[in-house]
């Protein structure tokens, strides 16, 4: 890949004393849903941690129940057994101190792209309106939406709207940033375009991030660590570290080492994923050339 996102505007950040500070811990998590006799257990016994000032990928088939990870550990959720810690404290619902990028825009239709970004900071009264304007500001022009920030969301494309999401989490300095398939549905020149804006934003302060994501590559271009799931209910089958050094560029993907990874990653997956489609022990007798075959 190739493609350069626009570069950033010099503006002064201000001090984000919580940016890289946080930990979070998930300790033997389990959920489940329905009545007890239909009951469907959807994660069990998910332990892992998210280091702080790290970017932690989450993958896993589809369907494992990485949107419900996400929903406990923002606290829109709770676990059925075990628990999740930010900074020692056990999560008991949501806060600002967490805040959510979805995979569909949840843009305020009726305000511009500067009055979406600025709404929390506005709503709790932290800072004097020229500070959360001139954060704003900054922010905007971190993500190139600079010229745009009077427009409303349904006259900015996908891409924008993914941005405009960005600063306005952001402009909140969580301790913990969680991405939920952002990039999703974005088309082939977006989404890189997303990747290096957001790496940008990432490495500048290293906020703690917890990130989902569907696409191998992406997740081994962002992350620090990579923890790969099961098949429903979620466990851990692996977790990866990813030795690429940072600020990280597009061609690093061409490494031998990320080709390791993406072979291990792939396998785990594959695998898990035939245990979804009840297909595992039917596949197991194949050899090579008739796997290649049908691929």
């Amino acid at each position: 890949m190739t493609t350069t996102a626009a570069k950033p505007t010099a503006v002064t950040a201000p001090v984000d004393h919580a940016a890289g500070k946080s930990r979070v811990e998930l300790k033997n998590v389990s959920r489940g849903f329905g009545e007890d006799w239909a009951r469907e257990e959807v994660v069990r016994n998910l332990t892992f941690e998210i280091k702080p000032g790290d970017l932690t990928c989450i993958v896993g088939p589809s369907g494992c129940g990485k949107s419900t990870i996400v929903n406990m550990v923002a606290g829109y959720d709770h676990p059925d057994s075990g628990e999740i810690l930010l900074n020692g404290q056990k999560v008991v619902g949501p806060a600002k101190d967490r805040m959510v990028v979805f995979q569909e825009t949840a843009l305020m239709p009726w305000q511009t792209t500067f009055d979406n970004v600025v709404f929390g900071p506005r709503l709790r009264h932290e800072g004097s309106r020229p500070e959360i304007e001139k954060e704003a500001h900054r922010l905007l022009e971190k993500v190139g939406l600079g010229e745009f920030k009077q427009k409303y969301p349904s006259q900015l494309s996908g891409g924008m709207q993914r941005r405009a999401e960005l600063a306005r989490a952001l402009i909140n300095r969580p301790l913990l940033l969680i991405m939920d398939e952002p990039f999703r549905g974005l088309d082939a020149m977006s989404r890189p375009l997303m990747q290096e804006f957001f790496l940008r934003l990432f490495e500048e302060n290293r906020r703690t991030n917890l990130f989902v994501t569907s696409e191998i590559e992406e997740a081994i271009f962002l992350a620090d660590r990579l923890v790969v799931l099961s098949n429903r209910p979620a466990q851990v089958r692996a977790v990866i570290e990813i030795p690429l050094p940072r600020p990280r560029q597009f061609h690093m993907m061409s490494s031998p080492e990320v080709f390791e990874i993406k072979r291990q990653a792939l396998e785990i997956l594959h695998d898990e994923a035939m245990k979804s489609f009840g297909g595992a022990a039917h596949f197991a007798h194949r050899g090579p050339a008739e796997h290649e075959a049908r691929a």
